[in-house]
């Protein structure tokens, strides 16, 4: 069977930092406990691993990082690749907890620019998933004068009088904020749109856009958390239109999707570890549908996770 894995796929460096940091932090950190304020990137297997390593995730979906906070009272906190606004880092030190940031550099610079906006009186018209930790963390700046946008209908009820920054998450659609960017252009005329999507999460969006037309199949590796994750399985869908199943890992891909297909494509969400995309890879190019002896999946190695 013919098997494509999509370049660039896997890692990007914000979450490689933050999980060099995480892992560091570990072996370094005197001050016990040691917590993780939410998932360090969005993928499960690296939760877990760096669990064993003795970093302790505090998670709840219904919560804000700054709540989260309430069940920590001691020890060291780590802030995650994906931000978190000044006043959540305020409440840490004010409880007394050492502080590690381990934000993304690109979702930092997105900060900076709102913040110095904010400063030139520009209201932040903000493109982002609601209850996102990182679009959670961007609103927190100044939540009186931030807006979340998430479709077109959200321009409708603002003032075009006032002058806007337009920006947004960094693991957004390329194609969805180019979209709502058109949209705003032509509701307020004193708006000026910067577009912050990551270059990781261009280059990759890009890719899968542009795959082959013999591709029967996308196998898309990633958690359900990771909005980049669910970015790509849905550019694979809507604008490559293909046949796409989106997976955690080898125990979630299912054997019967690969029969009758001759050409799979293989990529990964910037969170995913690179083991576990090239398991998969591995094993599809292997499969035989006419030999079952190439059926078995084989196991995850817990011990590449971090590597």
């Amino acid at each position: 069977m013919l098997v494509t894995g999509i370049i660039p796929r896997g890692y990007c460096k914000g979450v490689v930092r933050a999980i060099n940091i995480a892992k560091k932090a570990t072996k370094e950190v005197e001050k016990k406990p040691l917590y993780i304020l939410g998932m360090i990137v969005h993928n499960q297997y690296i939760v877990n691993a760096l669990r064993d390593l003795g970093a302790i995730t505090i998670e709840d979906k219904n919560k804000t990082r700054e709540e989260l906070l309430d069940e920590i009272d001691e020890g060291t906190v780590i802030i995650t690749a994906h931000g978190a606004g000044d006043i959540v880092t305020e409440k840490a030190l004010n409880k007394g907890l050492d502080v590690i940031d381990a934000s993304c550099l690109d979702v930092i610079k997105t900060h900076d620019l709102i913040k110095a906006k904010l400063n030139e009186g520009f209201e932040i018209l903000y493109i982002g998933k609601e209850h996102h930790p990182e679009a959670e963390g961007a609103l927190l700046i100044d939540p009186l004068h931030i807006h979340l946008i998430q479709k077109k209908e959200d321009f409708d009820q603002l003032d075009p009088s006032k002058k806007y920054l337009l920006t947004n998450q960094t693991t957004m659609s390329l194609y969805d904020i180019y979209e709502l960017s058109e949209y705003a252009k032509q509701k307020l005329p004193h708006v000026e749109i910067e577009q912050e999507i990551c270059t990781a999460t261009k280059i990759r969006q890009e890719a899968i856009r542009d795959l082959p037309d013999d591709v029967d199949l996308v196998i898309i590796v990633g958690d359900p958390h990771s909005n980049n994750t669910k970015k790509l399985a849905s550019i694979s869908r809507d604008l490559a239109h293909k046949d796409v199943r989106m997976i955690g890992s080898i125990e979630e891909l299912n054997i019967n999707d690969l029969k009758g297909k001759k050409h799979v494509a293989v990529s990964s969400g910037a969170s995913t570890p690179t083991s576990l995309t090239n398991q998969i890879i591995s094993y599809i190019e292997q499969f035989d549908e006419n030999d079952p002896s190439t059926y078995p999946l084989p196991k995850i190695d817990y011990d590449k996770i971090l590597k």
